[in-house]
C-alpha cells in the first residue's frame, strides 16, 4: 500500500513529523517499507504562460516561445516539444535553476537564436519516467509562483508492507483510521452523499453464484464528455501512490480503490449485450483480458458475463472487449464484493495479480460497495459531467459474512498482556476501531453469540490456560466491524489493544516460575557447535524459504524415478510452489545474488528441514548444507590466490564432524558409474557420504551443465549431511598414551589413477592394524616418468605398539605384508 503523506494529512494529521509517524505505524503492525520523497530536488523552476510560439527560423523541430515567467519582461525560450501552444501555462526553468541530476540550466544559443531558459517535461523535472512532450499545467496554475511549491512537491510517499490479515488498512481510509486511533485524534472522512439519480435506466443484474459474489451495485453513467481530462490533483495522488493516470473513467475508479479500498469497475455500456450475470466459468471459455492476454477458463472461476459470455474475470481484471475506450460515452460502474475463498489463488493460477485480487483475496469490508460507487459516481460528474442513473443492488443476504460478537474479560487482558487497562482505555481503543462494546457481567459465556461465524464450535463455558473453575470476570460483549476478517477470537482483541496501547509502553516484569533444565545427550551431535565450526572457518549463516520451484528441486533431486515433491496448494508464485527436497536450491541462489552483487568470495551454509515423498507419507528430515566459491582465502599479499576445491570443502566437512568422535569411520566413496552419481554434482569430482555402513549425505563440485545453466562459475564446492542419519557418537574415553617410541615408514606406490586414496587406506588399516597409528599422504603425482593411466601416491606409516619397543624386523616384516596386501588387491606397485 503507497500513498502520499500530505494526502492521508487532510484526514488525520498528527503532531509527528514523517519519520516519526513511519515508525509509530511500524510499531502498531504496519510495517513501513519505505519512505521517499515524491519529487527529486529541483530549484529555480516556476510557472509560465506561453504567450505566442513561432517556427525556428533554421530548424523545422524547434520552436521559439515567448514566455511570461512573472518576470518584468517575457523569456525567449526555443522548445523542441511538438505540443507547446500559445496559451497554455506550463513549467519553466529560469536560467540559474537546477533540475535533477544536478543539471543547471544556462543561457544558450539553439540554431543561432538565443534561448533564456527551458520549457519542462514531467521526466525533466523527476515527475514521470517518461513524456511525449512538455507538462501542460491547468489554466488556473498562478504565473511566477514556484512549481515545487504549487504542486507542494515536498511531500513523501510512503509505503506500508502489511500482513496478509491486515486487509482493512489497503486504503487510505483504513490507514487515516489507525493513526487516528494511535493518536487519539478524529478523522475527517470525505462526505458520503448520494447522487440523486438524473434518468431511470437500470441495468439488470442475476447473481448465479451468490456464496461467490453475495452483494453486486452497479449504475449507469450517460453523456460523459469522451474529451475530459483528469484534474491535476488527482494525477498527483495517483501518481505519488503508484499508478499511472489513463482517463478520467480510469482513474476515479482507482483513487475510490486508493481512497476507500473498494475495487470498482467500469465497462462501456454498448458493448454490453443483455444482462449482467455473476457466475462461474465454463469449462473451455475464453476471455482477451486489458493486459492483451487471453485466458482459457476452467470450471471454477468466478466470471462477469453477458448473454454473449464473460467479460471480465471478476475481482481480478477486466476483458478488453467491453473496456471504456477514448469515444465512450455511457459507462456501467459496478461496485461487488466477491468472497476471499472465490477469489484466492485464481489470480495465480492464470499467472496474474492485480490491485483488485490483491484486495479481494484478502477480504474488502462487505458493506462498502454502496459508498465507493456513490464516491466514484461524485468524482465522475464533477470531472466528466454525465447523467448518473439510479443504483441497482442484487444481494444474497444469507451469505454475506456476518459481524462477530466477541467476549472480552478484563482478567484475560491482564493475563495475556502482564498489565490491567483502565476500562475507559479500553473502551476507547475499541470503539476508535469501528468496534461496538456491551458491559458484561460475571458468568457472561466467552466466544461469538450463537449463530455468528468465528466463534469456537461448542465453547460454552471456556476455561483459559492456568484459570481455575472460579466465575469468569466481567468484561465486554464486542462486535467487531465487517471490514476486520482478522477479528475471530478473544485474544484477536487484546492483541488490538496491546499494539495501540505501545508494546513498548508495557512495563518489563520477570516472571517467576519453576525451572526445569535438561542436559542434551553426551553423544548427540551438537547442530550449535557444527554452526560454529563453520563460521569460524568463514562461512555465513543463510535462512531461505523452504519452498522452491519445481525446476530447482528437479535439478538437486538425487532421486530422479521418485515420487515427486510436495506440491503448495495456493503458493506464492510459481518459482515457490514445492516443498524442498534439498537444501542446495535456496542456497545455490542465494549464491547467485552474492556473485551478481560482486561479491567474489561467497561461503554460506544452513540448517533446516527437507521434505521428501508425497503427503500421505511426507518425510520431514532435518539437514546441513554448505556452498562455496572463489578464493580460498580473502585477497592478500601473504598468500598465493587459489580458487576452493574439492578437497577445501572436504577439509571444512571433517571439521564439522569431528565432534562425532568417529572421523575414522567416514568414508568418502566416488561413484561406481555415472549411473551411481548425484545428478547435480560433477562425477568425476563428487563422493557419497557414509558413515560407518550408514549413507549421510553428498560432497562435490557442482555440475559443468548445470553451473552453466545456472550462470555461475564451474567451480562451485557442496556438500549436504542427513542429521537424522549422524546418530550418536561415540563416548570419549581416555586411553594411556604408549610409553614406547614411534616408527615412521614412507612408501611411494604406483596405483590406476582412477584408484581412490579411500581404497588405499582401507587396505592399509586392515593390514597393519593396532599397530598403525596415523596414516599420512604426503604427494600426489602424475606426469613425467610415470607410465599414463597410474599415479603415484607417497604416504608415511606412524607405527607404535603399547607393550613394546619395535624392532626393525617387525617394522619390515608389517611394511612387506602392507606391500604385499596392496599388490594383490588394488594391483599397486611399490615404485623404484
Amino acid at each position: 500500500m503507497r500513498f502520499s503523506e500530505s494526502w492521508l494529512r487532510e484526514w488525520v494529521s498528527p503532531p509527528l513529523t514523517a519519520e516519526a509517524l513511519c515508525d509509530q505505524l511500524s510499531m502498531a503492525g504496519l510495517e513501513v517499507d519505505a519512505l521517499e520523497p515524491v519529487a527529486p530536488a529541483f530549484s529555480g523552476v516556476v510557472i509560465g504562460a506561453v504567450e505566442a510560439v513561432e517556427p525556428h527560423p533554421d530548424a523545422t523541430k524547434l520552436r521559439v516561445c515567448r514566455v511570461d515567467a512573472g518576470a518584468d519582461e517575457p523569456l525567449q525560450i526555443v522548445c523542441g516539444a511538438a505540443n507547446v501552444a500559445a496559451g497554455q501555462r506550463v513549467p519553466v526553468a529560469r536560467v540559474g535553476a537546477v533540475l535533477p541530476g544536478d543539471f543547471k540550466i544556462k543561457k544558450a544559443k539553439l540554431r543561432g537564436v538565443a534561448s533564456h531558459g527551458m520549457i519542462c517535461s514531467a521526466s525533466e523535472l523527476g515527475l514521470a519516467e517518461s513524456s511525449d512532450g512538455i507538462m501542460v499545467l491547468p489554466a488556473e496554475a498562478p504565473v511566477g509562483q514556484d512549481v515545487r511549491e504549487w504542486l507542494a512537491l515536498d511531500d513523501h510517499a510512503i509505503e506500508l508492507d502489511l500482513t496478509p490479515d491486515r486487509s482493512d488498512c489497503l486504503s487510505l481510509a483504513g490507514v487515516a483510521r489507525e493513526v487516528g486511533v494511535l493518536n487519539r485524534l478524529s478523522v475527517s472522512e470525505p462526505a458520503a452523499t448520494p447522487v440523486p439519480p438524473q434518468h431511470d435506466d437500470r441495468h439488470p443484474v442475476q447473481l448465479d453464484a451468490a456464496s461467490a459474489c453475495p452483494r453486486y451495485l452497479c449504475r449507469i453513467l450517460r453523456a460523459l464528455d469522451p474529451d475530459a481530462e483528469t484534474p491535476l490533483w488527482m494525477r498527483e495522488r495517483l501518481r505519488r501512490s503508484g499508478l499511472r493516470p489513463i482517463s478520467p473513467v480510469v482513474d476515479v475508479t482507482n483513487y475510490v480503490l486508493l481512497e476507500l479500498g473498494q475495487p470498482l469497475h467500469a465497462f462501456d455500456l454498448a458493448r454490453i449485450d443483455g444482462a449482467i450475470r455473476v457466475r462461474l466459468s465454463r469449462l473451455g471459455e475464453r476471455l482477451a483480458l486489458l493486459n492483451d492476454e487471453t485466458v482459457a477458463f476452467d470450471d471454477d472461476t468466478l466470471v462477469i458475463a453477458d448473454d454473449n459470455g464473460p467479460l471480465a474475470m471478476a475481482g481480478i481484471m477486466g476483458g478488453a472487449a467491453s473496456a471504456v475506450s477514448a469515444t465512450t460515452r455511457d459507462v456501467l460502474l459496478e461496485s461487488a464484493f466477491f468472497a476471499p475463498s472465490a477469489i484466492a489463488g485464481r489470480a495465480r493460477r492464470y499467472g496474474l495479480h492485480t490491485d483488485s485480487s490483491h484486495r479481494f483475496e484478502r477480504g474488502v469490508d462487505p458493506l462498502l460497495q454502496q459508498r465507493a460507487i456513490e464516491r466514484a459516481t461524485t468524482l465522475l460528474c464533477a470531472i466528466a459531467g454525465g447523467q448518473p442513473g439510479p443504483v441497482v443492488e442484487a444481494v444474497s443476504e444469507a451469505d454475506l459474512p456476518q459481524p462477530v460478537s466477541l467476549l472480552l474479560r478484563r482478567s484475560r487482558i491482564r493475563q495475556v498482556l502482564g498489565i490491567a487497562p483502565d476500562d475507559e482505555q479500553v473502551v476507547d481503543i475499541l470503539t476508535r476501531l469501528g468496534m461496538s462494546l456491551e458491559s458484561s457481567g460475571p458468568g457472561a459465556t466467552p466466544g461469538a453469540t450463537p449463530g455468528a461465524p468465528g466463534g469456537v464450535a461448542g465453547e460454552t463455558r471456556g476455561r483459559p490456560h492456568g484459570e481455575g473453575a472460579e466465575t469468569i470476570a466481567g468484561g465486554w460483549q464486542v462486535l467487531a466491524p465487517a471490514r476486520r476478517f482478522d477479528i475471530q477470537r478473544e485474544v484477536d482483541l487484546i492483541a488490538e489493544i496491546g499494539r495501540i496501547h505501545g508494546y513498548d509502553a508495557i512495563p518489563v516484569t520477570h516472571a517467576r516460575s519453576a525451572a526445569f533444565t535438561r542436559a542434551p545427550q553426551e553423544m548427540a551431535f551438537d547442530l550449535d557447535r557444527a554452526r560454529q565450526t563453520l563460521v569460524a572457518r568463514g562461512y555465513f549463516e543463510a535462512i531461505t524459504y523452504s519452498f522452491v520451484s519445481p525446476e530447482q528441486n528437479a535439478c538437486f533431486d538425487p532421486r530422479p524415478d521418485s515420487a515427486p515433491p510436495l506440491t503448495l496448494a495456493n503458493p506464492l508464485s510459481a518459482e515457490l510452489s514445492v516443498m524442498r527436497g534439498s537444501l542446495w536450491p535456496g542456497l545455490i541462489q542465494a549464491m547467485r545474488q552474492n556473485l551478481a552483487r560482486q561479491q567474489p568470495r561467497v561461503r554460506l551454509f544452513e540448517t533446516g528441514l527437507r521434505f521428501l515423498g508425497s503427503a500421505e507419507d511426507l518425510r520431514q528430515t532435518p539437514g546441513l548444507a554448505a556452498v562455496a566459491v572463489g578464493p580460498v582465502v580473502p585477497e592478500q599479499w601473504g598468500q598465493e590466490r587459489r580458487p576452493t576445491d574439492f578437497f577445501d570443502l572436504k577439509a571444512d566437512l571433517e571439521a564439522v564432524l569431528t565432534q562425532t568422535g568417529r572421523l575414522e569411520a567416514l568414508r568418502f566413496q566416488a561413484p561406481a558409474s555415472a549411473a551411481a552419481a548425484h545428478p547435480a554434482l560433477h562425477p568425476g569430482q563428487s563422493a557419497a557420504l557414509v558413515l560407518g555402513e550408514q549413507p549421510i549425505g553428498w560432497i562435490g563440485t557442482l555440475h559443468p551443465l548445470l553451473a552453466q545453466r545456472l550462470e555461475l562459475p564451474t567451480a562451485v564446492q557442496l556438500f549436504e549431511i542427513d542429521l537424522d542419519a549422524l546418530g550418536l557418537g561415540e563416548r570419549p574415553a581416555f586411553e594411556p598414551l604408549s610409553r614406547f617410541p614411534s616408527i615412521r615408514r614412507d612408501l611411494a606406490i604406483l596405483v590406476p589413477a582412477e584408484l581412490s586414496f579411500e581404497q588405499v587406506r582401507q587396505t592399509v588399516t586392515e593390514t597393519a592394524g593396532d599397530l598403525l597409528k596415523q596414516l599420512i599422504l604426503f604427494d600426489r603425482y602424475q606426469g613425467e616418468h610415470i607410465e599414463p593411466g597410474r599415479k603415484s601416491l607417497a604416504f608415511g606409516l606412524i607405527l607404535q605398539a603399547s607393550s613394546q619397543t619395535l624392532v626393525d624386523t617387525e617394522v619390515d616384516a608389517l611394511v612387506q605384508r602392507v606391500v604385499a596386501r596392496l599388490e594383490q588387491t588394488l594391483g599397486a606397485q611399490l615404485r623404484a
